[in-house]
Order: C-alpha cells, then sequence, then structure tokens
C-alpha cells in the first residue's frame, strides 16, 4: 500500500461524483507490448508468481512456470521466469530497459496457446515458439512509477488482450469491438478478418486484413450521439497507433468534419499540451483517447521509464486539476509484445459465432480469435483510489462495454454498438465493479517524478533507446544485439518466483490465483491450526499477514462463484457448520458472491451466510453479514 499520501484540501469544496453518472470524464490511455507478469509478477497481493492456482501442464506434470528449452539448449531442460536486470547498475538497467521479446503476430500466439489449452490450460511452449527472454520479468526497481501507481490506485490482474496477434487488431479491436471475425456482427467484405498488422489500403490476401474497416469505430457511436470526445496525438515522432485511420468513415470524413478534427487532428487543440491545459481548467471532453509518440509508447525496444514520463504527464495534469473528483483514466496495454505470462484466458466454446473461423493462413486451423496474453490494467480515479486488484474477466471488449456503461448513465442515447459478439458481452466484465462510488478517497498519491527523456538537438524526445541503447549496441532492436543472462541450469522455484509482502483490497466477482484474507467487524476467518478441526474468526491486523488467516478459492467450474476453500496452513477445506475437512469430499460449497464497494457474501449449499458477528463469534443465519476481502502475498511460512 502507498505509505505517502498527501490530502487535496483544495478539492474539499469541489462537487462529489456519487454515481457512474457524475463522472465528467474518462481517459483512455494504451501503451504497446507488455505482458502482465513481465511487469507484476512480483508485485505484492496480485496474481503473480505467488499464485496458489497456477494450471498444471497434463503433459510434463509441472506447473505453467515451466517453460521447455527442447531444441533451444541443451543447458537445462526447462526455463522459470528470470530476472531481466540480473547485473543492476546504470548500464543494467538501461540495456534491459531496451530489451526486446519475440514473435507477437497471429500464428506464433496461436501456436502457443493452443499447446497450452491441449496441455491443461499450462502453455510451456514461450520460449521455443517465441524467445527465451519472453520469460523474463522486471522489479520495483525497473519500473518505480509503474509500481507506486498501481498501488496507489486499482490493477486489473485477470485482463486479457482481445485478440491472440499483434497491435493493429487488438487496436482496432479496443476502438470498435470487432476486427471482422466471420460469423459476427459485421457484415461480409467490410474489411476484415484483421489478424495481423495492415496500414495500407489494401488486402494481404483476399479477404484477409483488408483496409479500410467499414463497421464503425466506437468514437463515430460516440459523435453521432453528441459526446464530447477527442483523440490527443502529436505529429512529432506519430507512432500510427490510432485505429481510427483505418475505418472507412474517418477516411471519407471532410476536414472540417467532427469525425476528422475530433479524431485525426494532430497537434493544437488534439496535442498533449492541449490536453493538459484543459485538465488544468476543467475542460477536458467526456471521452479522451490519449496516444502516445513512439519514443514513449512503451514498445520494445522503447522503454518503461520513458512511458513512465508520459503517462506522469497525463496523470498529473488529471488529478491536479479541478474535476479530479470526477474523472477515471484507465491505462492498458494493446498486447503482450512477445513476453510470455502463464495465465491463459477463458475461451469460448468450439463454434461460437464471432470467435471460431478457419485459419486463412492455414497454419492453425479452425480456431478462436481470443482473447489474446493477459496484460495489465489500471484504473485511476478517487472510486479506485488505496491499492485495489480488480479480479474480474476482462478485455478490450471491457473498455467499450464500460464506455456503454458511463455515457448511458450520462443520460446519452443509442451509445451501445452492435459490433460487440454475443460471446464477448456475456463473458468479459465491463469494469464497473472496479469502482466504490459510496467511498471515495480524494487524497493524492505522491507518485515518484519519472525523469525527462532524452532528447536531441532541436528539443524533441528520442528517448534512451534512440540517445542510447542503438548507440551502445546498433541493430533495429537492442534485442537482436543484446541478451540478457539467461539462468539455464542454475534455477529453482525459490529463485525464481519472488514477489514482494503486501497486499490489495478485493474488488470485482472472484476468480482464482490469490492467497486470500477474509475480514468483516475487525475479524479474519483463521485456521488456530490447534487440532481441534475448527476454523472460527481471530482478530484481523492491518497488513492481513497472519498465515491462520490465509484462504485460497478453489472454482468448482471456469465461471461462476461456487468454490472450495482452502486453508494456507494445512491445506484443509472449510467444511459443514465450522469444522474443516482433510479431503474434498468433505468440503463446502461456498457460494462467494460480489455485493460491490469492496463488500462479499459467504453462502452456505444450505443458503446459510458464515459469518462474523461484531463480538468476533462465528454465526450461521439466513442474513449475510459482508466480508472485505484481502489479496496477500507474505513469504512468511508460519503462522505469526
Amino acid at each position: 500500500m502507498s505509505k505517502y499520501v498527501v490530502p487535496l484540501l483544495a478539492l474539499a469544496s469541489a462537487a462529489n461524483a456519487a454515481s457512474l453518472g457524475d463522472v465528467k470524464h474518462v481517459i483512455m490511455v494504451m501503451f504497446e507490448n507488455r505482458s502482465f507478469n513481465h511487469y507484476f509478477g512480483t508485485f505484492p497481493g496480485v496474481r503473480g508468481f505467488a499464485d496458489p492456482n497456477v494450471k498444471i501442464n497434463t503433459a510434463t506434470g509441472k506447473p505453467a512456470w515451466y517453460q521447455s528449452l527442447k531444441g533451444v539448449t541443451n543447458e537445462a531442460e526447462y526455463l522459470l521466469p528470470f530476472y531481466l536486470n540480473s547485473e543492476g547498475g546504470d548500464e543494467g538497467f538501461n540495456k534491459t530497459q531496451c530489451l526486446c521479446a519475440g514473435a507477437n503476430n497471429w500464428i506464433p500466439t496461436q501456436q502457443i496457446f493452443q499447446a497450452g489449452l491441449k496441455d491443461g490450460g499450462a502453455p510451456d511452449q514461450w520460449a521455443i515458439v517465441d524467445t527465451p527472454q519472453a520469460w523474463g520479468y522486471f522489479k520495483r526497481q525497473d519500473l518505480p512509477y509503474h509500481f507506486a501507481l498501481a498501488e496507489s490506485y486499482a490493477l486489473a490482474d485477470h485482463y486479457h488482450a482481445a485478440i491472440t496477434s499483434n497491435t493493429d487488431p487488438n487496436r482496432w479491436y479496443w476502438q470498435s469491438g470487432s476486427i471482422g471475425v466471420p460469423g459476427g456482427p459485421q457484415p461480409p467484405n467490410s474489411g476484415g478478418i484483421v489478424l495481423d498488422d495492415q496500414q495500407a489500403n489494401q488486402c494481404s490476401a483476399p479477404g484477409l486484413d483488408c483496409v479500410p474497416l467499414h463497421w464503425p469505430a466506437y468514437a463515430q457511436i460516440m459523435d453521432e450521439a453528441g459526446v464530447d470526445w477527442m483523440s490527443f496525438q502529436n505529429s512529432y515522432n506519430w507512432a500510427t497507433n490510432s485505429g481510427l485511420f483505418y475505418f472507412a468513415a474517418f477516411q471519407d470524413a471532410p476536414v472540417n468534419s467532427s469525425l476528422y478534427q475530433r479524431g485525426l487532428n494532430f497537434d493544437g487543440p488534439n496535442g498533449l499540451d492541449a490536453y493538459i491545459a484543459r485538465a488544468a481548467n476543467g475542460t477536458l471532453p467526456e471521452v479522451s483517447y490519449m496516444f502516445p509518440p513512439g519514443a514513449l509508447q512503451e514498445h520494445p525496444p522503447y522503454t518503461p521509464v520513458d512511458a513512465s514520463w508520459y503517462l506522469n504527464q497525463v496523470v498529473s495534469a488529471a488529478v491536479n486539476g479541478p474535476n479530479y473528483n470526477e474523472t477515471i483514466i484507465l491505462v492498458n496495454y494493446d498486447e503482450a509484445g512477445g513476453w510470455g505470462d502463464p495465465h491463459l484466458p477463458i475461451i469460448s466454446p468450439n463454434g461460437t459465432a464471432g470467435e471460431w473461423f478457419e485459419d486463412p493462413y492455414g497454419e492453425v486451423g479452425y480456431t478462436f480469435s481470443g482473447p489474446g496474453p493477459r496484460i495489465p490494467l489500471y484504473i485511476i480515479s478517487p472510486f479506485t483510489r488505496g491499492g485495489s486488484v480488480f479480479t474480474e474477466r476482462a478485455d478490450h471488449s471491457s473498455i467499450i462495454m464500460f464506455l456503454e456503461e458511463y455515457l448511458t448513465a450520462r443520460g446519452y442515447k443509442n451509445v451501445t454498438t452492435a459490433q460487440l459478439d454475443d460471446w464477448r458481452r456475456e463473458h468479459m466484465s465491463n469494469l464497473v465493479n472496479a469502482f466504490d462510488f459510496e467511498n471515495p478517497d480524494y487524497s493524492i498519491p505522491k507518485l515518484p517524478e519519472p525523469p525527462m527523456p532524452i532528447q536531441d538537438d532541436d528539443g524533441h524526445i528520442i528517448g534512451l533507446y534512440a540517445g542510447f541503447c542503438q548507440i551502445e549496441w546498433p541493430g533495429s532492436c537492442s534485442g537482436s544485439e543484446y541478451v540478457p543472462d539467461i539462468p539455464y541450469g542454475k534455477q529453482t522455484e525459490e529463485n525464481s518466483l519472488v514477489y514482494e509482502d503486501g497486499y490489495m483490497l478485493v474488488r470485482g466477482y472472484l476468480t482464482e490465483g490469490r492467497w486470500l484474507v477474509f475480514e468483516s467487524n475487525g475479524y479474519a476467518l483463521s485456521n488456530p491450526s490447534d487440532g481441534t478441526k475448527q476454523f472460527k474468526a481471530a482478530a484481523a491486523t492491518a497488513n492481513h499477514e497472519t498465515l491462520a488467516q490465509r484462504w485460497v478459492v478453489h472454482a468448482l467450474t471456469e465461471e461462476g462463484t461456487l468454490f472450495n476453500v482452502t486453508s494456507a496452513v494445512d491445506g484443509k477445506y472449510l467444511s459443514q457448520h465450522s469444522s474443516l475437512s482433510d479431503s474434498v469430499t468433505g468440503a463446502e460449497v461456498y457460494n462467494i458472491t460480489y455485493l460491490g464497494n469492496s463488500q462479499y457474501v459467504l453462502q452456505k449449499e444450505n443458503g446459510d451466510y458464515t459469518n462474523i458477528k461484531p463480538d468476533g463469534t462465528l454465526e450461521f443465519s439466513s442474513t449475510p453479514i459482508p466480508y472485505k476481502i484481502w489479496s496477500v502475498t507474505y513469504n512468511n511460512s508460519t503462522s505469526s
């Protein structure tokens, strides 16, 4: 949790938003090419390297941490996650900031996913199909701003790219809700199916990667509904990462039209300086798309440290502006960029319309379009302040569904897109549960100040890659010239799967992958491990660190709210009444339901609720008493 909080006294008299409809500004920033565990595997209180539910590969019997090295090296049989900056110092920092991973396009990503799904949901081909360095990760010292931002607000640890491919398919999905999968809502010959990068008005093959796209981007839907929206982008070092340039309606828009002026213009009223000025005077549009320049977009070899400078400009302007109380910022990544992650998303059933199709490349057969690899999502707002982990299944469709909810709450009509298929709507989160509108926190965290990126002689930002790495290690990507020290044959789970001690408040419907503490009325469910084979309630602690109060949930189905619950002390299951069972056959099935605003109830099979009364005694009643749940990661192995 953030220890440095400065109350924002200047906003004490400002209007406080009380619902989603009272929010005035939603700001979206999409960066490039980073997986969740590559950044946040060591982060406290999330589904990272402490994951107690990691999938086991059915072919090898090993957890998904173990990546096969068959045909890669004879020095080891498997590769575990490893720290990229083991060299340390300034040179080690700079080199690893500029590192690249491997392939992130359609065919290799599909190959990794299909192999993992076949073997129990535990992919083990990242090092073979991609590169060994794809399994590398950073720590807090490499990402100080990213870590501080995540622990100050909300971090989603079950968020995925929309498509098992690279930039354009994912960005265009983020901005429209589709890549034109056959059988989806789009009519034939609309421009899809888009499976790889394509930025010219042509097809890569008949019916494949065809530009322009003839279905509406969500910005067009907003424009037609009268929503005040804007794309903010600078022409210098433009990274071609706004999908709006590839939709027919925008290509055909007159220069003086709203679509062109809001979506395609550069600089001036559409530049970063204009965004900062509008944030300062409280005149930001209702919806803003932010597009970083190339050197600041985080796409390897461009660096996290330079991207953090840009992100800080966006966040600081909004947070220190007069409308911070009514602002939400959504920061995500388009896809994983070849950096690996062990957790596969839920996949639609074979044959689902708008999701499954025959691979037009003829390489991976009849397959699914996504979701893709797990990636970070930060949710920044007074309504997510304080350090929480959002646990719902989500992908880029979630951003559009959130905008629909937001604009509907604002009173707009006709803001629901027809481009999202039914399966995504039914199975991906709309993100609303990430917010607690009843208990906002308007304090402002003290975040580290990222350094100004390197500039050329003309004052243009060129960043660490062009200003240092490319000079020291020439090549199109520093990864082609510099490869980190990969610890073949030197790894154990203990020296590889490292993570910080800490905790995050849980929000959203519950999913697997975390050590949990269930707290109510100042007490927590506890396994006293005293031979009585009974669980009880014991006084909770401020840091939620007590091993006896740590539990793991085991989902009975891939989706749903039914779980068995085991103790971190001895693996015993919560059973009938207040008993503990050695076997799953004696386990109680708990329906753990999210009520919103960080509150959960635990319902037994007979309909009663397991409650903790104000005096710290357990109660089994038809009337629930809510819990708060904390996701914790502690390296202690004994009760305290």
